[in-house]
């Protein structure tokens, strides 16, 4: 029998939905390899070409910087998938791939690991906010704020400190120590393995290429990956018609199909960001590789419309920033005034 909060579509619950989704988590080793190929082989083609150019011309060198960066996003979601298990059979193969991928997206996998686990577990469930999410208060919690608080918080969700500063804080900054895992020698052991990883890395670029050549062609490739990673975890959850439920009446199948979100790119896009705009299948069933998520919509097509945002609709996602419990949506500042 169908609870009275189980969502329905086509006449099946996301339960239903999450059974059916599960044939599709089989990993196949030769493809995931490939695919870190397929990733890695153009990302260090293109970061080579940077450096070269940039002894002629930096903006000749920013041609390749671009699509680095987005190279580098794909990566990072294959680093994604290792840390659900998804790329390979094996929690050893799938951890050391995770790890050594770290390295180059600046992020203490095993750390992440356990952060991104925490965000799934909790998605969608405003009794359980702050895992891995982008900050996000409820109408009511907003208006009892201070005036410094009300300023905070407004600062913080300015599109300029939200994808621009805020990346590379994250990025450069806060994965460098364990945060909120202070006390586990698992998340010190990360987090330091990879940044001494980092460190050296970083001094071999700099003895190979000069200081400048580091810092205004590498350092600028992590820094836009990391905007446009951002955009994508904030658009896959920050929507108007996202959902969000307390303790009591929130179910994790029905969060994951209603409060993530179909990012529907086009085509390249969709393959330079490894499908994680199939966001809503992703959080039904996290063990699925990237890969078969368009085979999932291809022979399920019910489930393209759901949630569906395009690019073009994503921007106005921007102006999004309390969540009004009473209308169930996501609203701007201006609307609150207008309430």
């Amino acid at each position: 029998m169908k609870t009275s909060n189980e969502f329905t579509y086509r006449d099946r619950t996301a339960k239903e939905w999450a059974k059916i989704v599960a044939h599709y988590k089989n990993p196949n080793h030769l493809r995931s390899t490939l695919e870190i190929a397929i990733t890695c082989i153009p990302l260090f083609s293109l970061w080579f070409l940077a450096v070269y150019f940039y002894d002629f011309s930096y903006w000749l060198s920013l041609v390749f910087i671009v699509p680095a960066a987005f190279l580098l996003v794909r990566l990072f979601a294959i680093q994604h998938d290792c840390g659900h298990g998804t790329l390979f059979r094996y929690k050893l193969a799938n951890d050391w791939v995770g790890r050594v991928l770290g390295v180059f997206t600046f992020t203490p996998y095993d750390v992440w690991k356990m952060d991104h686990a925490a965000h799934h577990s909790t998605s969608g469930n405003l009794s359980k906010r702050g895992y891995g999410d982008i900050t996000t208060l409820t109408l009511e919690e907003y208006q009892k704020l201070s005036a410094w608080g009300k300023f905070s918080y407004r600062l913080y969700r300015h599109p300029i400190v939200l994808f621009f500063i805020g990346p590379s804080y994250l990025f450069l900054i806060r994965q460098r120590f364990p945060l909120g895992r202070m006390n586990e020698l698992r998340a010190w052991v990360s987090a330091m393995a990879t940044n001494f990883a980092i460190a050296l890395m970083a001094l071999i670029l700099i003895y190979c290429i000069g200081l400048w050549a580091f810092l205004l062609v590498h350092m600028p490739i992590v820094i836009l990956a990391g905007t446009i990673g951002v955009w994508l975890f904030y658009v896959q959850h920050q929507f108007e018609n996202t959902v969000w439920e307390r303790d009591e009446s929130w179910d994790p199948q029905n969060a994951a199909l209603l409060g993530s979100s179909h990012y529907d790119l086009p085509f390249f896009l969709r393959w330079l960001t490894a499908n994680i705009g199939a966001h809503h299948i992703h959080h039904l069933h996290s063990k699925i590789p990237y890969y078969h998520l368009p085979r999932i919509m291809r022979d399920h097509p019910q489930l393209k419309s759901l949630s569906r945002i395009t690019l073009w609709q994503s921007f106005k996602c921007v102006n999004l920033h309390l969540w009004d419990e009473a209308n169930r949506k996501l609203i701007s500042f201006r609307d609150r005034h207008r309430k």
